[in-house]
Formats: C-alpha cells, structure tokens, sequence
C-alpha cells in the first residue's frame, strides 16, 4: 500500500529545484510515480530588490506532482547558515563554507495532505534541523493546527559520536509538550517515528542505507497548556523568584537598622 507521506532529510537534494531543469523534473516524475505526497529539503531562494535572497527549504509535492507549499527555515544556524551581526563581525566568516548566506524564513508554515480513498485531511508542521531542540518555535506549528510534526535534518557533521542519539531525544520532549507525534528523517540517522507519549516507536541506526514505515494518529482533540501559552509558567516562576530575592534583601536591611537604632 502506498504511504501518504514520503519524507526525505534535510539536504536531500543538493540542487535548487526550482530552477533545476535536469533534477527539478524527476522529483515531480518521482512524486506522480510514487503515488504519495514528498516532504524534502533543498535550497531554495527569492529574488528581491536587494538581489538574490537564499533560504533552507522544504518542498511539499502533491501525488500530482504539483508544489502544493514550502517553508523556510526560520531559526538559522549562526556561523554555520548565517553570521549574526554581520556588519560588527565583518572579520569572521561561516564555519561551514559550502552552505549559503541563508536568510530566516517567517511563515510558520502548516502543510495539508490528503487521503485519496477516505478524503480525510491531515496537517503538520515542518522543523528543519537544529530547530527542533527550540520548545516555543516547535509549540507555533502546533498551535497553528498541526496535528503532527516531522523534523527533517542533516546529522552528518556530528559523525559517529553522541549528538545523534541526543538530537533525536530532543524531538521526544517536543512530541510530549504538544502531545503529537512526530516523524523524524536524518540524512545519516537516527530516523524514526516518535508518539505523543515520547516513545521512540521506531528508529534507525547511524549511517546505514535504510527506511522506516509506519502509522502515525492523527486529530488531537485538546491542545496542551504548553502549547497554547508556551514559557508562561516559567516567567511567572522567574518573577516570583526575582520578588522574593527583593524582598529577602529588604527584610535583611530593614533588620540591620532596627539592630542599629
């Protein structure tokens, strides 16, 4: 039975599909041949009147093989995708030289795709790479109508080391903040499928040629505090924490004058 949702990492397709006339026509035969919606990322960019602008973009394409929507990626890597205060720090140059000057995207974008037998709609969100460890930007999709989450990413800078395996325990606590599952594909692992509950119900090794299928529950019914308020507790916890410091110094002073008199 054919899935309706093929998901591919970050950098899957090293070439600007929307301008490619070699690969950008594949993709689109690949998606029609496949019978099922293709998440996958690729660079993407907008020509403005300051020149040409580049993103990290995620293509969605339809069992037609039509671009049905595309979200760019808005938490940048510094020094990596983008050097912060680059007017300042005009000396220092990105880490990684062959990864674009990127700009932040600003659309948080929901994807819908369709059941073709059942005619039942589903939507997700999109987090690329690192941003999937940032709690409030993850909790935005869902608080815009995703019922699922599907992080796209490129591990291969963390090689065979640690990073993997934290990474993907950090896609956990997103999926039991909001309540939702997520789907998760990396370039070179650890791919899988995480429940709302953060059980990792299915996951791949590190650099091996491999694939995960499986079903996911859609249609959450109730969102979570988290989601709708997001840090809330823990600005109330922090003033609460910065009252009572005051008022512990100004109990301690007012003891020391009455000691004085």
């Amino acid at each position: 039975e054919k899935p309706d949702l093929i998901v591919w990492p970050e950098s899957a397709t090293p070439f600007y599909f929307q301008a490619d006339r070699n690969f950008g026509p594949k993709m689109i035969e690949l998606a029609k041949n496949s019978g099922s919606f293709i998440l996958f990322g690729t660079p993407g960019y907008e020509i403005k009147d300051n020149g040409i602008v580049s993103y990290n973009r995620a293509y969605l394409l339809s069992r037609e093989g039509d671009v049905v929507g595309k979200y760019d990626k808005i938490h940048l890597v510094p020094f990596g995708e983008y050097v912060p205060l680059r007017k300042i720090l005009f000396f220092i140059d990105k880490m990684v030289e062959g990864v674009g000057e990127y700009q932040s995207g600003e659309e948080y974008t929901i994807f819908e795709i369709r059941n073709p037998k059942s005619e039942i709609q589903n939507f997700f969100g999109t987090l690329i790479c690192f941003e999937v460890i940032f709690p409030d930007l993850v909790r935005r999709f869902v608080k815009n109508g995703a019922e699922f989450l599907v992080n796209i990413t490129n591990d291969g800078w963390y090689g065979k080391t640690a990073a993997s395996s934290q990474h993907i325990a950090m896609v956990a606590f997103r999926a039991v903040e909001n309540r939702v599952p997520v789907v998760r594909a990396a370039n070179t692992g650890i791919s899988g499928i995480i429940e709302p509950t953060g059980k990792i119900a299915k996951e791949t090794d590190i650099f091996v040629t491999t694939y995960v299928t499986g079903e996911i529950n859609t249609g959450l019914l109730q969102k979570t505090f988290y989601t709708q308020y997001g840090d809330v507790f823990a600005y109330i916890c922090s003033m609460a924490t910065i009252f009572l410091v005051m008022l512990s110094r100004y109990a301690k002073n007012d003891n020391y004058r009455t000691a004085s008199l």
